[in-house]
């Protein structure tokens, strides 16, 4: 109880604090037709208060309105009509007005629906007795997590809620915690999608390098891609050494005593949902249902992009709309999961459109998460802070050259941990990029936005109003705070050995040397971590 009531006094304080504060920093703002402290550093403050209320009170809801409310206070100069004006207008129905996110909330609903109908139908507990058969151990459970994850490259979104729902049931019956669980989904969503030439990612990345061809580009900077690729090596070599450290160490040795969860906050816990389902269910009821969201979900993608227009399928994929894409291709892969069950007889109509609401109500936790981080994004986007790094980083871009691939990925690194978009970040960064090199230093160039790609992945990987660790939380079913805390030491070893290589790689401007180091710095890093903490036992 004390524990709660000095969380709400920081919240309180912090409220309080901004409100005395504001006036003062945003002086002259109703006589400017920008805020006062537009592209200034300011822009980051909204983002970097709501993370750490996050961290500190493990209370995301409230942490996230409160960095809402900073933004809005800065724009507004303190003024009440115009923070809430902000806030609500501008911020929470502008982006709820958004298509593209209204896309993606679709897609969410219909996912929760799908997750609730294998429930109910038997698919899942079906795979769990398959699983039980051919994966005998922790670490088969965890390998077979990352290969799946691995496999659906498509979309980050896609990846972390269908790897979800899919493996849950083989990693709980393992005993592998929910929080190690959200983390093996998240490294093998953005850091998979990021080095997959065939994904919505690189077609945003493409579409961020004008005057060249980006998809070549894309592609050329794979092996300079270090963050992505390292993090697949950790990610692996942690497993096959049963090796875990920090937070999640704590969560793993629990997980080994029979507790998924380690903490008081249990989302789902009780929420069985029937789990065993139909026992008439059959693997078949959940393969099905994967199967035809992935090819509904393909088919979907490229034809937003013009493929069934004549365009050819990999420039579909580049230029696909990825929300209306993922909307379209779920709402016919749920069609054909209700006439599969219907046809089979293992749930009625009736039983089928009942899961519909429930799906929905599982995923209300993510859907305001998003709403929220959405709406704070949308804050630091009225105060500028877009140009704010792009100033920065261009006034530091003639100093010292073969160090600026390492500049630039920890410039990645901050501007996604603090606005949570690997996305926007690309819009920042890449564009400056190109414009510094193109013409002068091609090889630097192609270095360079692989730095900018590896560090808004890293940064989007570690903050926690991204939506790709909001989806990883939901479809490992894992509390937010607990997903965040526990991958936040894993993901700073990655990029700290990211770092170093991108200034080996700044210097010696080849893959082939680069590359190579890289890895044995890793594997050197992990051989540490595995004589340093020990191995959990019983796995």
């Amino acid at each position: 109880m004390k524990c709660m009531k000095s969380k709400w006094r920081i919240l309180l304080l912090t409220v309080m604090a901004v409100f005395i504060v504001s006036p003062t920093v945003v002086l002259a703002a109703e006589e400017a037709p920008k805020p006062a402290v537009y592209a200034t550093f300011w822009a980051l403050v909204p983002p970097v208060v709501a993370i750490a209320l996050a961290l500190i009170t493990k209370e995301v809801y409230s942490s996230l309105f409160v960095g809402i409310l900073v933004g809005a206070l800065f724009y507004s100069g303190g003024n009440f009509e115009k923070t809430m004006t902000h806030i609500f207008e501008d911020g929470i129905i502008g982006v709820l007005s958004d298509s593209y996110n209204v896309g993606i909330l679709v897609f969410l609903v219909i996912l929760g629906a799908m997750v609730c109908l294998m429930n109910r139908a038997g698919g899942s507990a079906a795979f769990g007795r398959w699983a039980g058969k051919h994966i005998k151990t922790r670490v088969g459970a965890e390998l077979a997590t990352v290969l799946l994850g691995v496999l659906i490259f498509i979309d980050d979104y896609f990846n972390c809620l269908t790897v979800g729902s899919v493996m849950r049931p083989v990693t709980d019956k393992h005993n592998v915690s929910r929080a190690k669980l959200a983390y093996l989904i998240d490294a093998t969503a953005a850091p998979v999608c990021i080095i997959a030439p065939i994904s919505s990612w690189a077609a945003a990345v493409s579409g961020f390098v004008e005057g060249e061809d980006g998809l070549s580009i894309f592609v050329r900077a794979i092996p300079y891609n270090f963050y992505a690729l390292l993090t697949i090596v950790m990610m692996v070599g942690m497993v096959l050494m049963k090796t875990e450290f920090g937070a999640m160490g704590v969560h793993e040795s629990n997980a080994l005593k029979g507790d998924i969860y380690t903490t008081a906050s249990r989302p789902y816990a009780n929420d069985t949902d029937n789990n065993e389902g139909n026992p008439r269910g059959k693997v078949i009821d959940l393969l099905i249902p994967i199967l035809s969201l992935v090819v509904c979900c393909v088919i979907g993608m490229i034809y937003t992009g013009g493929f069934f227009e004549g365009t050819d399928f990999v420039t579909a994929f580049s230029q696909s709309d990825a929300s209306v894409g993922l909307a379209m291709g779920s709402f016919f892969g749920l069609l054909i999961t209700i006439l599969l069950y219907m046809v089979r007889r293992v749930m009625t109509f009736r039983d089928c459109m009942s899961c519909i609401p429930d799906g929905f109500k599982s995923m209300v936790p993510a859907i305001l998460i998003l709403t929220f981080a959405w709406t704070l994004k949308s804050m630091t986007d009225s105060l500028g802070a877009a140009d704010f790094v792009a100033g920065a980083m261009q006034s530091a871009a003639g100093g010292f050259v073969n160090f600026l691939p390492a500049v630039i990925f920890l410039v990645g690194c901050g501007l996604a941990f603090a606005t949570g978009t690997s996305w926007g970040t690309f819009g920042i960064l890449i564009p400056i990029v190109v414009a510094v090199f193109s013409g002068t230093n091609e090889n630097l160039m192609i270095i360079s936005i692989s730095a900018c790609m590896a560090g808004a992945v890293c940064g989007d990987h570690c903050s926690p109003i991204s939506d790709t660790t909001i989806m990883a939380s939901a479809g490992a079913q894992c509390d937010h705070v607990n997903h965040v805390s526990t991958q936040l030491p894993y993901a700073l070893v990655a990029a700290a050995v990211s770092f170093v290589s991108y200034i080996i790689a700044g210097f010696v401007q080849s893959a082939w040397i680069a590359l190579p180091i890289a890895f044995l710095l890793m594997m050197l890093v992990l051989f540490i971590i595995k004589n340093v903490f020990s191995d959990l036992e019983g796995a």
